[in-house]
């Protein structure tokens, strides 16, 4: 079993080597990062086999990204965002799980046992709206600042609706 000092070691070599590839195959290196995880964690070449240290790091990583991500925000920034997040994203969100609580409506009228059958009533079909509904802020900010989108017009728009997702995770998981 190694250590979580090895372990953060492989995961930084291997990270590093697939973003070199990614680059030279001009692709995103969140591609490569992606890869690496799969390539050496327990399903493949399993070299990470310790899942204790693996959730710990992961955890570690989430924390740092968090941290960078919150570098990026001041209040003024945030409060002259206040209407692309509670505009853009209240409306997101909110259409999103409409959708999904129709989509399963009409899928029940139109196909009756089978959409019976589906066996997924309001309250499912509410819990999936939420999931569609949100997104990776961390992954997202990481893949615009990669191509220096995160001061764009369309940059802050989908910064105002990863915020409210943010925001309305709470609530969701309330009513789940």
């Amino acid at each position: 079993m190694a250590s979580t000092l090895e372990l953060a070691l492989l995961y930084l070599v291997a990270a590093v080597l697939g973003v070199v590839v990614c680059r030279m195959l001009k692709l995103p290196p969140m591609l490569g990062y992606l890869a690496v995880g799969v390539l050496i964690g327990p399903n493949a070449l399993a070299l990470a086999k310790d899942s204790a240290g693996v959730k710990y790091l992961a955890e570690f990583g989430v924390v740092f990204l968090m941290f960078v991500i919150g570098l990026e925000f001041n209040l003024p920034k945030l409060r002259s965002m206040r209407t692309l997040v509670f505009g853009l994203g209240l409306s997101q969100v909110v259409l999103t799980i409409a959708g999904a609580v129709l989509g399963n409506a009409l899928l029940t009228l139109a196909f009756g046992w089978l959409g019976q059958a589906w066996g997924l009533g309001w309250r499912g079909a509410l819990a999936l709206g939420g999931a569609m509904a949100m997104s990776s802020t961390a992954i997202v900010v990481k893949l615009m600042s990669e191509r220096l989108e995160l001061e764009t017009e369309h940059g802050k728009r989908v910064m105002g609706v990863l915020l409210f997702q943010d925001l309305a995770v709470v609530p969701l998981l309330v009513l789940i």
